[in-house]
């Protein structure tokens, strides 16, 4: 652990930066989920949806799932349960391997995605991508994508798979 003395601290540019993404990111995520309420979603249902019906055969072994969708392998199994339950999603043993469980998305999680979309891209249009303009636009994809980098080198080192099951 550090001390004091060996922190680089933050200069005034990067804390402007910083208290701006703090102070919106949970604002961000708040309106988007409640533009999806509208629809009878939830962020995270959306995600499951957009995943599955992304995969080859719209199917995804469940640890790969849960992996792509940071949760551990029962907070999964709550996230899915309520697409189950919605016939959404199905799950069901690989034929390539009894021991694997599958999540499919099934024609009516199709149907909802679909007709959801939109609604969620109108969403996402009207609170980000509409207050920003192409040189914006060019500059987020570029910072996360470096965020992102950063943190997949980070999950390189050893304990990650620790820090990143802790809480879930």
């Amino acid at each position: 652990m550090s001390t004091e003395t060996d922190v680089a601290w933050l200069t005034a540019a990067e804390m402007r930066a910083w208290r701006a993404y703090i102070e919106t990111g949970a604002d961000l995520t708040n309106a988007l989920e409640r533009d999806l309420a509208e629809v009878g979603l939830t962020l995270g249902d959306y995600q499951v949806l957009v995943y599955l019906s992304e995969a080859e055969g719209r199917a995804l072994r469940m640890t790969d799932l849960a992996e792509m969708l940071q949760l551990s392998p029962s907070g999964l199994t709550r996230r899915l349960d309520g697409l189950v339950a919605g016939g959404h999603v199905t799950r069901r043993g690989s034929a390539d391997d009894r021991r694997v469980m599958m999540a499919v998305l099934t024609e009516s999680g199709r149907d909802v995605l679909e007709r959801c979309a939109p609604h969620h891209v109108a969403s996402v249009r009207r609170h980000i991508f509409d207050h920003l303009d192409d040189a914006q636009v060019e500059a987020m994809a570029s910072i996360f994508s470096a965020i992102a980098a950063g943190l997949s080198a980070d999950d390189t080192q050893p304990g990650a798979a620790d820090r990143r099951n802790e809480g879930s």
